[in-house]
Order: C-alpha cells, then structure tokens, then sequence
C-alpha cells in the first residue's frame, strides 16, 4: 500500500532573470513502511526534494498524495498543519533550540500543537531514553556532543508520532563512528515505530542499509 505517491512534480527556482528547474516531472512511489535512500551529487536537488515533500515549500506543478491528501494543493496554513500531524524533519544541522533543555526541544512540537503538556513530555522523555539520553536529557544542547544532539533532534522528529519521517544528511556532520551508531538508532526505530522513511545521504553505508536506493539526477528519481 502506498503512503506517498508524486506524480509529475516539478519545482524551480527565479534567481535573477534566471529560471532553475531543480525537479522536473519527478514521479515516486514509496510503499508504507518502506525506507527509501536517495543519493546524487551535491546541489543536485535532494534537500529541494525532501522539502517539497514534507511541505516545507509548494510546488510549481504535480502532486503530492500523502495518506490521499494532496499536499500541493493546500495552502501555507495547510502545509504548515499536515507538517505538524504527519512528518517529521531529521536534517544535517540539528536546530536544536540553545536555550532549552534537551526535553523541552523534544517536546517543542507537542508544545506548538498545543498538547496536554504532562503527555508532550512523557512522550518526549520516553523517546529520550530511547535514543541513549536518559541521564541527559535536562542538559541544554551546549552541553551535549554533536551525536547526542543529533538524538535529540531525532527524538523530537517522532515526538508527534509522525507517518513519513524524512531525514537530510542525518549523519553529515557527524564523524564515521558516531554515523555509523546513529545509522543503527535510524534502522531500529523505523523497524519499531512502523516508519516510512525517506533518507537523503552521500553516506553509501547508511544507503546500502535502506530498502530501496534511488538517485536523483536531471530533476527526476532513477533506479541506483
């Protein structure tokens, strides 16, 4: 069963006079529960790809059927709903909020969809515990490595128990051991969590583990 099918999205970019077209009539069909890595060269357009997926920016032409809603057909308000309800973002840098522990940014989108706060932070807490933060979790980001970090951000990517987690060099500023541990926590919890998953990486390991390996090239998917 598919959770998310796109057909014939294209998305481009006015800088100047000049028109980039980044996606160009990309078609995908990605299956429920299936953890798909898409590879290329770097500026070739896979953060563009998981961004437009995730509702992060509209399309120019296509569409999106998440669950049968149609993401490019929504407006900025209703972008910014299916986001909070239905995916959650892992990317390269973690954003992690400085001033805040490492539960309360766990919790920061239960908080934002205005969930019961003792449910928002057991939830949050759990999924610390989970992800190796148990005894870290009243530590503000400053105080943590980048690995743990990274943690944390995933932790809250799932706090709202997300359908389609989507990921953005998850690993690309990590060194290879700690890659290679938070490659592991990645597979595990899409196995436990019942996770589609769609990861954009140059790491060819954390590829190599997915289900299915796609590359972008030309603004369309392509068989690796």
């Amino acid at each position: 069963m598919s959770i998310l099918s796109v057909t014939g999205l294209t998305k481009t970019y006015q800088i100047g006079t000049d028109t980039i077209r980044v996606l160009r009539d990309l078609d995908l069909q990605v299956e429920e529960g299936e953890m798909v890595a898409v590879i290329g060269a770097s500026g070739v357009g896979k953060s563009t790809l998981l961004h437009v997926l995730g509702g992060l920016d509209p399309v120019d032409a296509g569409s999106i059927l998440v669950d049968d809603i149609d993401l490019a057909r929504l407006d900025d308000a209703g972008r910014v709903a299916f986001r909070n309800r239905r995916v959650g973002f892992v990317f390269q840098f973690h954003h992690l909020l400085p001033e805040f522990t490492a539960l309360e940014n766990a919790e920061m989108p239960m908080r934002i969809a205005r969930r019961p706060v003792a449910e928002g932070r057991a939830i949050a807490e759990a999924l610390l515990r989970r992800v190796g933060l148990g005894e870290r979790m009243r530590h503000r980001p400053g105080l943590l490595s980048g690995g743990e970090q990274q943690r944390v951000a995933i932790a809250r990517a799932l706090v709202m128990t997300p359908r389609l987690l989507l990921a953005d060099e998850p690993t690309g500023d990590l060194d290879e051991q700690t890659a290679d541990s938070l490659h592991d926590l990645l597979r595990d919890l899409h196995a436990e969590t019942r996770l589609t998953s769609i990861l954009a990486t140059h790491n060819p390991r954390l590829a190599a583990a997915c289900d299915r390996v796609l590359r972008l090239e030309g603004g369309r998917l392509h068989p690796a």
